[in-house]
């Protein structure tokens, strides 16, 4: 923060404009990723009995591979790591995001920008993010999420007084 303007990224914010500067996760639903798996996986056996019965080993054979490829898609989002983010609003109606997996980061700027806005006098901070979490990652949380999480803010976040 120099000169009492807080940059992520190429994004300058003013630290008199910014109103409110939060944390939030994202983790996965593990019920309803069970949930979810159950109902496909009663539905692969169901289906795949009856084409065994009518089409023999083959449909078979496709239904344990379905059936295998339901459990990897399974384990694959339970394994998922939360992400924290650090949510910035400003007095208008801007707000960014700067997510990582590691949440102590995510604390630290925390903390770092609400001591700058509470004594814009201090010295310039410079905070570099190491385990930030680009783009469209995050493809789905939670129970019948649709779509991409996405967020603008990651990498280097400097700050500091006039």
């Amino acid at each position: 923060m120099q000169e009492g303007v807080l940059w992520v990224q190429g994004e300058a914010y003013p630290l008199r404009n910014i109103s409110h500067v939060g944390q939030r996760v994202l983790e996965v639903d593990k019920g309803a990723a069970w949930k979810q798996f159950i109902r496909r996986a009663l539905l692969c056996v169901i289906v795949g009995a009856i084409a065994a019965a009518i089409f023999g080993n083959i449909a078979g054979f496709l239904a344990v591979v379905v059936f295998g490829l339901l459990v990897w898609q399974l384990v694959k989002t339970l394994s998922r790591p939360p992400v924290y983010g650090l949510v910035l609003n400003t007095s208008g109606i801007q707000r960014d995001a700067v997510w990582s997996l590691d949440h102590s980061e995510i604390e630290t700027l925390v903390f770092e920008i609400t001591k700058a806005i509470g004594r814009p006098d201090s010295g310039p901070v410079t905070i570099n993010i190491k385990e930030a979490v680009m783009g469209d990652q995050i493809k789905q949380y939670g129970a019948g999420a649709i779509g991409l999480a996405q967020h603008s803010g990651s990498g280097d976040i400097r700050g500091g007084g006039r």
